[in-house]
């Protein structure tokens, strides 16, 4: 599994067949602004919310790609209505299985609306289990004591977590919420993409080491490979 970080929350997940793109926000990122949106080729779209900064461009790849968008009901209708096919419509606890992966929706804490002010569902984040690794993509969330439940479900390879605080966790709930779901490497989003979400990267790498845990905070265009 690679995984390439593209800006804010958006997350190029690589498996042997299969390509994803989780929650695209690129075309209006200026910090993303050297990436061309039509060269990404994903098989599937995995969207956590409805909110602007995580689907914005997730009409225009799932119409070049003809990739279904895999995300709560409601998001998934509205991208229905604009001719997005195939897509696949999930709620909190259920499971969407491929030949290449299976996908639990998981609860999030924090609100969801669609670019139109349309209603958004629930926010969602999701565990992705492969054969090989195992990964939880929290979306935008606070940290909640259920997390821990998480944790319970697989031993994760790798945790994306927001940490910019104001619309979702900060570093130090970031922090605990690693230590809630037993995963030690994280990869930190939605972050610096706004002067309102600017974090101190010394100090939050430091804040995640004096608890036994890595923060990973990517250039743009960086992959890992687990």
């Amino acid at each position: 599994m690679k995984i390439k970080y593209l800006g804010h929350s958006t997350i190029e997940v690589s498996l042997e067949g299969c390509n994803i793109i989780i929650d695209p926000f690129i075309s209006p990122n200026p910090k993303a602004n050297h990436i061309n949106v039509s060269d990404l080729k994903p098989d599937y779209i995995f969207l956590t919310h409805g909110h602007e900064d995580h689907v914005a461009d997730a009409e225009l790849l799932s119409k070049n790609n003809n990739a279904p968008i895999v995300s709560n009901f409601e998001v998934n209708n509205w991208f229905t209505a604009k001719g997005c096919e195939n897509g696949v419509g999930m709620n909190i606890g259920g499971t969407f299985k491929t030949e290449f992966f299976s996908l639990k929706m998981v609860e999030a804490k924090h609100s969801s609306s669609m670019p139109d002010g349309s209603y958004g569902g629930n926010p969602a984040g999701f565990i992705l289990q492969t054969e090989k690794s195992n990964i939880y993509i929290a979306g935008d969330t606070a940290l909640f004591s259920d997390m821990k439940l998480i944790g319970e479900e697989c031993d994760l390879d790798l945790a994306i977590l927001p940490i910019g605080d104001l619309f979702t966790m900060g570093i130090r709930d970031a922090s605990k919420s690693a230590e809630m779901i037993n995963c030690s490497k994280v990869l930190g989003v939605h972050y610096d993409t706004f002067p309102v979400i600017e974090i101190d990267h010394k100090q939050a790498i430091e804040t995640f080491k004096e608890e036994n845990q890595t923060l990973l905070l990517l250039p743009l265009g960086d992959t890992i490979e687990l």
